[in-house]
């Protein structure tokens, strides 16, 4: 029987104890970041050995930090929005963006830092771990990325509870409880084209995570290690879980599965591939003074594949959430 898709009510109390903690985590957790990256804008060499690459150009430098505490800054204004009475008068798209973005950014350091501890506890570290000292000292490393593990546990348990009591009846019931319109060709055109320009980019990246050298740039082949190869793998199993989850919502696969599997993988997948993708091609962009430390062609095409493949899925999601939504309004009304 499908559930009903009526929206659910909004809590009009102030945040809870739970709400409050991890609000407070959250900007706690911007701290040591931030407090870095202006130092670094400021002229400071706190965290960066010398020789390292980060001194080449400063002006480059600048503006890159200057973005990412732009960046980061936002989720200290997420977790307000998310946590104050205001905060639910926001517009859906205008929330659900920044959310998105800080999603895709950190969900794949929220998986790969831990594993490439695991890897370099065993020894798997390898030439990318040599090669990373002279990019920054170690402890900038532990420390930022530790700061964006509690930044996403926190951001995402709050954006759980604020999206629960807004907009919980979206992702209700079973994959074959969803209406004609949210599985229309629309839906599996878009899967369809996400799951061909995936193709590449997954491609190459399995064959990076697996030792191959095709496409790599001379300098990030000279300096691959275990730390490398984990990153490599988890860009595929993004790219993976965002194909996945297209297909199962556009094409209706899975019916017993609840709405909330694909949505999820659609949601965190393509946030990942997406985002990742656009940030490795900005990077690319100002690129290293030294030429064998380039990106390629051939990765340049793969970042620009995945972030497509990002957009397209997430389109998906966009058609699926205004389409239950408007339902859920039309049985209110």
């Amino acid at each position: 029987m499908t559930q009903s898709l009526a929206p659910a009510a909004r809590p009009t109390a102030g945040p809870g104890r739970t709400r409050r903690v991890l609000r407070a985590v959250a900007v706690v957790s911007c701290v040591p970041y931030l407090a870095l990256k202006t130092a670094w804008i400021a002229g400071s060499h706190v965290g960066i050995p010398e020789g390292s690459s980060l001194l080449d150009d400063r002006l480059t430098m600048a503006v890159i930090n200057g973005l990412s505490i732009l960046l980061d800054s936002a989720v200290i204004v997420l977790a307000l929005v998310l946590t104050r009475p205001w905060g639910l008068r926001v517009p859906a798209w205008l929330l659900a963006f920044p959310v998105w973005v800080a999603t895709g950014l950190l969900a794949p350091i929220m998986a790969g830092f831990p594993a490439q501890l695991v890897v370099r506890a065993f020894g798997g570290g390898g030439a990318s771990s040599a090669g990373r000292e002279a990019f920054l000292d170690e402890w900038v490393f532990a420390v930022v990325y530790t700061g964006f593990i509690a930044q996403g546990l926190a951001l995402g348990g709050l954006f759980v509870l604020y999206a629960r009591g807004r907009w919980g009846h979206v992702w209700r019931g079973r994959v074959w409880d969803l209406p004609v319109g949210a599985v229309g060709p629309a839906h599996r055109t878009l899967a369809v084209a996400a799951a061909v320009l995936a193709l590449l980019p997954l491609t190459l990246h399995a064959l990076w995570a697996c030792g191959g050298s095709a496409g790599l740039s001379e300098g990030r082949a000279a300096d691959r290690g275990g730390e490398f190869y984990v990153l490599e793998a988890l860009y595929a199993v993004f790219l993976l879980a965002a194909v996945t989850g297209a297909v199962l919502l556009a094409f209706r696969r899975g019916r017993a599965l609840p709405v909330s599997v694909p949505l999820s993988l659609v949601w965190v997948g393509s946030g990942a591939v997406a985002c990742w993708g656009g940030w490795l091609s900005l990077a690319s962009l100002g690129g290293p003074a030294n030429l064998s430390d380039r990106a390629t062609p051939l990765m340049n095409l793969a970042y620009a594949g995945q972030m497509l493949v990002g957009l397209l899925v997430a389109a998906i999601g966009v058609y699926h959430f205004a389409e239950r939504s408007a339902a859920a309004a039309r049985r209110a009304a």
